[in-house]
């Protein structure tokens, strides 16, 4: 593996991981808003269909991604129609890590939504705010520390990822190869310990930083919420 390669696989695993943060960060804040403020019929059925990933091992996670977005499943053929192939390709490895990543983004931001006081929300309603003005200009403005430390962690996860990518999209260089599916490769080599060194100190690197942001963001949201 050549230091093109350790380059490479670093490359990978941030599109993958930022891309698969920004595709799920608004089907997360409309879920987490929903599982916080609302109680209805089913609620516990979508919660177990949500969070179910968090409990299944990556691997199983990533077979029935196969299953489901293969080429010869029937959502397969409906992407494929529109140029669209999911398994063995960067695709699948976004769609992978936002499977795997999403029930946290969810749950960080449903407990962040569930710390707001709803008497700001009722406030807003009685001086002529719709639900709409409300969400948009009241909510999300307190929440955006919390959203923004929900998606640092989601990024973080993603990161990670292995099971669930390396059966869905493959170990390709340049393409599907990640930091973890890269170190993976390097455990086969002789003289891959020099460059399984600089893919560990790039990951703890990535997750350093974003460790620290995400203290700074969380910091941030529980004093506006103790100012309140």
């Amino acid at each position: 593996m050549t230091d093109l390669s350790v380059a490479s696989a670093i490359k990978v695993s941030i599109i993958v991981g930022i891309s698969s943060t920004l595709l799920g960060l608004i089907p997360a804040i409309v879920m987490a808003w929903i599982l916080a403020r609302k109680d209805f019929v089913g609620k516990s059925i979508i919660n177990v269909f949500i969070f179910f990933p968090m409990f299944t091992p990556p691997v199983v996670t990533g077979f029935f991604l196969l299953k489901i977005l293969g080429r010869n499943s029937l959502i397969g053929q409906v992407l494929s129609s529109f140029g669209l192939s999911v398994p063995f390709s960067i695709l699948g490895a976004i769609v992978a890590s936002l499977v795997v990543g999403f029930p946290l983004l969810v749950m960080f931001l449903r407990s962040t939504f569930a710390g707001l006081d709803p008497q700001i929300e009722k406030y807003a309603l009685t001086a002529g705010y719709t639900p709409r003005q409300t969400f948009f200009k009241v909510v999300l403005p307190l929440s955006y520390p919390g959203i923004i430390a929900g998606s640092i962690v989601c990024f973080a996860r993603s990161l990670g990822e292995f099971g669930a990518t390396i059966v869905l999209a493959g170990n390709m260089e340049g393409e599907t190869r990640t930091i973890s599916m890269a170190i993976y490769s390097l455990l086969d080599s002789p003289l891959g310990e020099s460059k399984a060194n600089s893919l560990l100190l790039a990951s703890m690197g990535l997750s350093f930083v974003s460790l620290i942001a995400f203290e700074l963001f969380t910091r941030r949201f529980w004093k506006k919420i103790e100012w309140k």
